[in-house]
């Protein structure tokens, strides 16, 4: 079959507003409310890729295993996180296939190298969904999130922020995991935003999507361009502006500039209230997980996906992919209690610890 680059095709089939709320408020007699579907007991198994970044566990994992239990309450759920190693990935796919798993939810270590895996999925009659990554293979569903346009809002409100240096200003780009597909596509929007308005000083890629590897590759920017010649860093997630910002902590710099993330983590949130980060990416995680959980629950039942899939995606190995792709929003400090504490990701006591109190009464953020 002939071989795509990063760019997906997506057919849309219908609204994807429509979608999220019947995601949301799908009832239980209508996803095994009688008795013959009420009686259903298989093992969906999950799989995530990392424990780098904080919301695989402390979001979508409880929110997928929460909305199985209440479309199939008498399923059960098996649980494996890669740790960034592909190889331990396949071994956790492999033991879960054994061990009678009926349907697999995958967020994929390293997209290629679990190829063999869901191949070897697919001979054990065992469905795929791929979640957030669009893993290589004969995937049944795909739920994610539409990278352009998070690549397109982290663009946006980096040149907002750097208004006043936007021509001619220096931007390092610190981007993800190159195994991941993932991050080209966040790169495509990113650079469809600001090729021709800024100078792109610096490129990095950065593995496994840590800190550590971006404090590393942000020291090395700074050793190269002098650490006041930074006008604005592009991270690809919270993660790596993590280290993006220790990084310039440690070479002395005062005036952080503006820096991007993605994922809304709440780490993230408390420095985008410092004045550290100037903003993230939210993505209703709530939203994916639901997805994820109806596609998985409706393959353990040997359904079709026609209820739950709005699109179809071709990943360049697979066509027609059955596929729920979800709008990202940008958050900055103006508008986290209309995002993050109206969705009830976080209360505004999480966020506004007693030493960010001052800053929180500064950002309208009230008790």
């Amino acid at each position: 079959m002939r071989k795509r680059g990063p760019a997906r095709r997506i057919r849309t089939r219908h609204v994807v507003a429509a979608l999220v709320a019947g995601i949301m408020t799908m009832s239980l007699a209508a996803c095994g409310g009688d008795g013959e579907a009420g009686a259903d007991s298989f093992t969906v198994g999950l799989l995530l890729p990392s424990r780098a970044v904080p919301r695989w566990e402390h979001s979508d994992k409880p929110l997928i295993e929460k909305r199985v239990k209440e479309l199939c309450p008498r399923c059960t759920m098996a649980y494996a996180n890669a740790q960034n190693d592909a190889t331990r990935q396949r071994a956790q796919v492999t033991s879960m296939i054994t061990k009678g798993v009926e349907v697999l939810i995958l967020d994929a270590a390293d997209t290629r190298a679990l190829r063999s895996s869901i191949q070897e999925a697919r001979k054990a009659g065992v469905p795929v969904v791929a979640y957030d990554r669009l893993a290589e293979g004969p995937v049944s569903g795909y739920v994610s999130f539409d990278g352009a346009q998070v690549g397109r809002l982290q663009g946006e409100a980096l040149l907002k922020a750097m208004e006043d240096k936007a021509n001619g200003g220096n931007v390092v780009m610190m981007n993800g995991d190159p195994t991941s597909p993932n991050a080209a596509w966040y790169k495509e929007g990113t650079l469809s935003v600001l090729t021709g308005k800024v100078k792109i000083a610096r490129s990095y890629d950065t593995l496994g999507w840590n800190s550590e590897n971006a404090h590393a590759n942000m020291s090395a920017a700074i050793a190269a361009l002098g650490p006041n010649r930074i006008d604005g860093v592009l991270a690809a997630n919270d993660a790596i502006a993590a280290g993006v910002i220790s990084a310039l902590k440690s070479a002395g710099v005062s005036e952080l500039p503006p820096v991007t993330g993605q994922d809304a983590d709440l780490d993230a949130v408390r420095r985008i209230i410092k004045g550290e980060q100037y903003m993230t990416v939210y993505k209703p995680f709530r939203t994916e997980a639901y997805a994820a959980a109806a596609m998985a629950v409706a393959l353990g039942r040997g359904e079709g996906l026609r209820d739950v899939a709005t699109t179809t995606t071709d990943s360049p190995t697979t066509e027609h992919i059955p596929s729920v792709l979800l709008a990202p929003s940008a958050v900055t400090v103006g508008n986290i209690e209309q995002t993050l504490v109206k969705d009830g990701v976080y209360t505004i006591d999480q966020i506004c610890t007693r030493q960010l109190r001052p800053a929180c009464d500064r950002a309208g953020l009230a008790r």
